[in-house]
């Protein structure tokens, strides 16, 4: 098979932390780059403001449009929304906006056309005087549909310089014919077969693509970095996807990435949020654990009558102790009265329900500290993080586990199931480690179509913008997935599934729901 990815090795990568599926289903080269345009600051002013009609000042810039001077922001209508980011213009209806290329506009002598009008060549002073008045330097005015800028002179030479470099500037990773996305993936240690189902995911999305034409003209081309065992090798490799013109991250398997870099790099990623939470350009298809765990607290409460004091929140680890912070304050939004968020640290703990998060061997010394103790009550997890636990527990834990899964086979269509399995043939993968394939499969829908979306004419920008406009997304393989301006998760919820010991075997006691609010 003809492959398409460039990997490249930093590190062993001996971290311990995975998401494993297990039990329920089964078990859980590349030539020189071109370089991205580099701008001054003043270009880079330009920039923002072209792009995003912000002004260096941080002062709102303001525009007139039409014929009454109606007043709004300029961020509302950047130059770019209509000219697009390559500044060539997208016509829209009758309107059809200029291409923006200096050489066009402001090169040699003699008079320009455009439009069915003509003018001699634009010059910075009769620039300024267009953006402002809407009249070229022919004394012709331009379409009523073009806004009128009230901008600074710091403003106006910040544009112009941007201008004259604009028909050069593009995001990185995205060429003529190419688009170049990026991943995370490690190459040897304990992570290494989930890095390898991964990358055979990718690549084979990867080649389907190309196999039909590409997006928009453009071949998809993908590099694998292994990010290594420490967080500075996971920096290190972010920074050599950033010097090898990537223009996104894809479904990246990497604990220790730190998601203050994708900001300092504006890199968006479509996949597994990193530590430090998300951000404006982080999109994860899958609920956060405290998500999940709601619907498993609902459950408990509605189908077990646990009482609203009756719940305890219990987590292992440091890493835990935010978000263990952050399911407390939602239970309460809830109607629960949890206490304190309490660290184990091999006690039993009270209470009728405990809800845990922490990682599985954690969970199994939990479970035999309150065996000990001579208390068996219900355990409320997250099957991403305790199901390696299961099949070591006693069976005076059956039916008294309850664990949240984002997604199960009852959520496949058979379509879904289909697409899965040629997946698998042509990869040469087999039923275990599921779960991943599933979620990495679904990450690389959701970039692919918002990649469709954003058009030839694609910046990291407009892709975030089609990220958010994705609403009810059907996978085949999950419950619906969607994301919008203030929500970066495909996902609200979880499947409850009962625990039988021994064995394990699994009982779905509550289909998906998403707890978003008080009831």
């Amino acid at each position: 098979m003809r492959r398409t990815t460039c990997s490249d090795s930093l590190a062993t990568c001996e971290s311990r932390y995975g998401w494993r599926w297990l039990m329920l289903l089964g078990g859980l080269a590349l030539s020189a780059q071109a370089q991205a345009l580099s701008l001054n600051a003043q270009e880079q002013a330009g920039k923002r403001l072209y792009r995003e009609g912000l002004s260096s000042s941080d002062a709102q810039l303001l525009a007139r449009v039409g014929p009454s001077d109606l007043q709004v922001p300029a961020n509302v209508l950047p130059c770019a929304g209509c000219h697009g980011t390559d500044g060539r213009g997208r016509p829209e209806g009758a309107v059809r906006p200029p291409s923006l290329d200096w050489q066009r506009l402001a090169a040699g002598p003699g008079l320009r056309e455009m439009n069915g009008r003509r003018y001699p060549a634009y010059r910075t002073a009769t620039l300024a005087r267009a953006i402002g008045t809407g009249v070229d330097p022919g004394g012709n005015r331009l379409d009523p549909s073009m806004p009128r800028f009230e901008l600074s002179l710091a403003d106006q030479r910040n544009l112009t310089a941007y201008l004259m470099r604009l028909a050069d500037d593009r995001d990185p990773g995205v060429e003529d014919e190419v688009l170049r996305l990026g991943t995370l993936l490690p190459q040897d240690g304990p992570l290494a077969e989930a890095g390898r189902v991964v990358q055979a995911v990718l690549e084979d999305g990867v080649e389907q693509i190309n196999r039909q034409g590409g997006l928009h003209g453009r071949r998809l081309q993908l590099v694998v970095i292994d990010p290594g065992r420490e967080a500075v090798s996971t920096a290190q490799a972010l920074q050599r996807l950033a010097q090898r013109q990537v223009f996104a991250l894809i479904a990246p398997l990497a604990p220790l990435l730190d998601s203050a870099a994708l900001e300092r790099e504006r890199l968006p990623l479509v996949g597994t949020t990193p530590r430090g939470g998300g951000g404006v350009w982080v999109f994860d298809p899958l609920p956060a654990v405290p998500e999940q765990l709601l619907s498993v607290a609902a459950h408990a409460r509605i189908a077990l009558g646990l009482a609203p004091d009756g719940l305890q929140v219990v987590y292992a680890g440091h890493d835990q102790a935010e978000a263990a912070q952050s399911l407390r304050q939602r239970l309460q939004q809830l109607g629960f009265s949890p206490g304190p968020a309490q660290p184990f640290e091999g006690q039993a703990m009270a209470g009728e329900g405990i809800v845990f998060l922490g990682q599985a061997r954690a969970f199994a010394s939990l479970a035999n500290a309150l065996a000990s103790a001579g208390r068996t009550p219900y355990l409320l997890a997250a099957s991403s993080q305790v199901s390696g636990a299961l099949p070591d527990l006693s069976a005076q834990w059956s039916q008294r586990l309850l664990l949240a899964y984002p997604f199960v086979p009852g959520d496949w269509s058979v379509a879904g199931r289909q697409a899965l399995d040629r997946l698998r043939q042509r990869q040469g993968l087999d039923t275990r480690q599921t779960a991943l394939q599933v979620s990495t499969l679904c990450a690389w829908r959701l970039l692919v179509e918002a990649l469709r979306q954003a058009g030839r004419d694609v910046s990291r920008e407009r892709l975030v913008a089609a990220l958010e406009q994705l609403h009810d997304i059907d996978t085949g393989l999950t419950p619906a997935l969607g994301f919008g301006p203030g929500r970066r998760r495909g996902l609200a919820g979880a499947h409850v599934l009962q625990v039988g010991l021994p064995g394990p075997s699994f009982t779905e006691v509550a289909p998906y729901s998403a707890v978003l609010q008080a009831p």
